[in-house]
């Protein structure tokens, strides 16, 4: 995607953020979530910015050799354009840079574009989270990829 680039998370970030979030979530972060992220020790958190508009945000925690993907969006008029991959890919990418060498994430069961995605970048189905999501009681896929380094 051309003029597509990725920067962390600056509180300048937070109101676009905060749009595509509540345009993606059924129980949205709040805006302390987010201000939560800005210098998190063990936190990577990154936006995706097209033409100078925040279009997408995505973070994860690296304890140890871990990542934990906390969360990713794209906002609904950028969707299926490959901007999601793209941006999973920077935050593998970044994570492994802090020391991790696998990967996990918990997605609705319902989401079948997330799944299709996460299962093309290599992440494998683990376990399911039973009524994990509060806004409906919807099961959470448990997915993991293992050894970051490989292709």
């Amino acid at each position: 995607m051309k003029g597509l680039r990725f920067e962390a998370l600056k509180e300048s970030h937070l109101n676009a953020i905060l749009e595509i979030e509540r345009a993606s979530q059924g129980v949205p972060w709040s805006e302390q979530a987010f201000r939560n992220e800005l210098g998190h020790d063990h936190g990577i958190f990154l936006v995706a910015i097209v033409d100078g508009k925040v279009v997408g945000f995505a973070g994860a925690w690296v304890l140890i050799d871990e990542a934990h993907v906390t969360t990713v969006a794209i906002h609904p008029t950028m969707r299926r354009k490959g901007l999601g991959e793209k941006l999973v890919l920077e935050l593998l990418s970044r994570s492994q840079e802090k020391g991790a060498t696998c990967a996990t994430l918990e997605v609705r069961a319902s989401n079948e574009a997330a799944i299709h995605l996460y299962r093309k970048l290599g992440f494998v189905d683990a376990a399911v989270r039973k009524n994990y999501y509060p806004d409906n009681r919807e099961d959470a896929l448990v997915m993991w990829r293992y050894e970051l380094g490989a292709a």
